[in-house]
């Protein structure tokens, strides 16, 4: 009789990306990605983070078919993300400027990245 094992709990979950020291972007891969309108009420970040997970879940169930299913499913994230403030003008007004995908050794953000990828190395 074959025996069938649970997975290994010595793997250790992914932390959590890091967050500019304003709040206003993660770091993934060295690039920067706009994090969601802190000012966003709980109920409706909630509803729209819902509307972007049925959204992603119909990108992926439209790929196999393309034309106008995929095309209305990226819309549907598109409009999820743009309401969550990741996307589209910025949901600061203190007139800084948006470096959303760009290399965060290229912006204003560059010595405070160095930093924390020297500690990461470290460790």
């Amino acid at each position: 009789m074959t025996q069938r094992h649970a997975p290994s709990t010595t793997a250790t979950a992914p932390s959590s990306p890091p967050v500019t020291p304003d709040g206003r972007y993660i770091v993934v891969r060295g690039q920067l990605w706009r994090r969601s309108d802190p000012g966003l009420a709980p109920v409706e970040r909630e509803a729209l983070v819902a509307a972007l997970m049925r959204a992603r879940r119909a990108v992926r169930d439209a790929k196999a078919e393309g034309g106008a299913a995929l095309a209305e499913a990226r819309a549907a994230v598109d409009a999820a993300k743009h309401g969550l403030g990741e996307r589209g003008p910025p949901w600061w007004t203190d007139g800084t400027p948006d470096y959303n995908r760009h290399l965060a050794r290229n912006t204003p953000y560059a010595a405070w990245f160095a930093a924390i990828e020297e500690e990461a190395g470290e460790g």
